[in-house]
């Protein structure tokens, strides 16, 4: 189809305006990366779409002219990235590139032939991004123009990026245009993580509304299992003997569904509970089948991450209030866990082991702040061994 047959709509716009010299006209069309541009001063109409029409066949040369290979869309290529991710990520992991696909990649991108993207036009991007004025296709319209947070650019950009590579990968473009980006944001700044201390956890456990969760707030900060994998627990899963709890599975909800699939680190763990918490958890299990849930809902079924927003009515927002607490999410008794074991003296391999990391590296670098007294520690014991075994006179003798 050439320019001149083409819809109106795809060519762009030719729109009326007074100005001090009278009536003119203005063109606004988007070039083929999707960008929108604008052009005034024409004395009439058809000036001003014979100048986009100019422009367009200007803009479909180059694209006529790429290989084959490069003019397949980002958006053809995204089908196949996307079902490949979904098999291989949790849900959990999958929703938000996903999302990040529909909201704020496929908007600007979907239509782009891969060739045809340049590396400055992924910059300009990113800055539309970060200020709110990119296309966007959010739901909710009062966050039009709202600029977006670093992790959410970065996620996006990530997306673009992986769909990108693949199209290196197979041969159809030389170089990833989202690749090497000077502009990037730096991730959100994270404030100092929270630690309870044991009796603001009791306080805690105290203020909850049942006897199920006044057993399930220690029971998180006391053996360092997240939400999903502690409602995903059954009465098998407790030895009482051992005092382990055995953790097979998690129970994530996602978009208002359950999931079920492996724990976070894919491997299967047990993790040891304090001896206060046997009676509570005998209690729990007793006289039950093998499969019934631990910590289950008031309907049975999985029991439901409560509400944590700032200010919203829900039992957690409630037993905060009760017990004195500043506002904090579930996750937090994840780090009190962590907390509380470095004060116990639990060393960083069976705190990997307890939380359920990959490696001991990763949980040195999440919890490294925990660790700071232990380099103290180190100091002084140098010392207590320079004072045993060197001659007091030899360590004065140095200049």
């Amino acid at each position: 189809m050439d320019a001149q047959a083409r819809p109106r709509s795809e060519m762009g716009s030719a729109a009326a305006y007074e100005s001090a010299r009278g009536r003119r006209y203005r063109a606004r069309w988007r070039d083929a990366s999707g960008v929108q541009h604008e052009k005034r001063g024409f004395r009439t109409r058809r000036e001003a779409r014979n100048y986009m029409t100019s422009v367009d066949q200007s803009q479909r040369s180059p694209v006529s002219s790429m290989p084959p290979e490069a003019r397949i869309s980002v958006g053809e290529l995204s089908v196949d990235w996307l079902a490949n991710k979904q098999q291989a990520l949790k849900p959990s992991s999958f929703v938000p590139l996903d999302t990040a696909w529909r909201v704020y990649v496929a908007p600007r991108w979907a239509a782009t032939p891969i060739g045809a993207i340049l590396p400055s036009a992924v910059e300009r991007w990113v800055r539309e991004l970060g200020q709110g004025t990119a296309p966007t296709a959010r739901v909710r319209t009062f966050a039009d123009g709202k600029p977006l947070s670093a992790s959410v650019v970065v996620r996006a950009v990530g997306v673009l990026a992986g769909i990108l590579d693949v199209a290196v990968r197979d041969g159809r473009i030389s170089a990833n245009s989202a690749r090497g980006l000077s502009n990037l944001p730096h991730h959100d700044w994270t404030p100092r993580r929270r630690y309870l201390t044991h009796d603001q956890v009791f306080r805690l456990a105290s203020a909850a509304p049942d006897e199920i969760r006044q057993t399930l707030i220690p029971t998180l900060a006391y053996t360092g299992i997240r939400w999903g994998e502690a409602v995903a627990l059954t009465a098998a899963d407790v030895d009482l003997i051992r005092r382990r709890l055995w953790i097979y599975r998690t129970a994530t909800e996602v978009e208002g569904h359950i999931h079920i699939g492996a724990p976070k680190s894919w491997r299967a763990r047990s993790v040891p509970f304090p001896e206060f918490l046997a009676s509570r958890l005998a209690a729990r299990v007793s006289d039950r089948q093998s499969d019934a849930l631990v910590f289950p809902s008031a309907s049975g079924g999985f029991l439901p991450r409560p509400d944590t927003a700032f200010r919203r009515p829900s039992w957690w927002n409630t037993a905060l209030r009760d017990a004195h607490l500043d506002h904090l999410t579930p996750h937090a008794l994840k780090h009190t866990a962590a907390s509380l074991a470095v004060s116990a003296g639990a060393n960083v391999k069976a705190l990997q082991r307890m939380l359920g990391h990959k490696s001991a590296a990763m949980t040195l670098d999440t919890y490294a702040d925990l660790f700071e007294d232990d380099l103290n520690a180190v100091a002084e014991r140098l010392n207590e061994r320079v004072m045993a075994d060197v001659d007091p006179l030899l360590i004065r003798s140095l200049r």
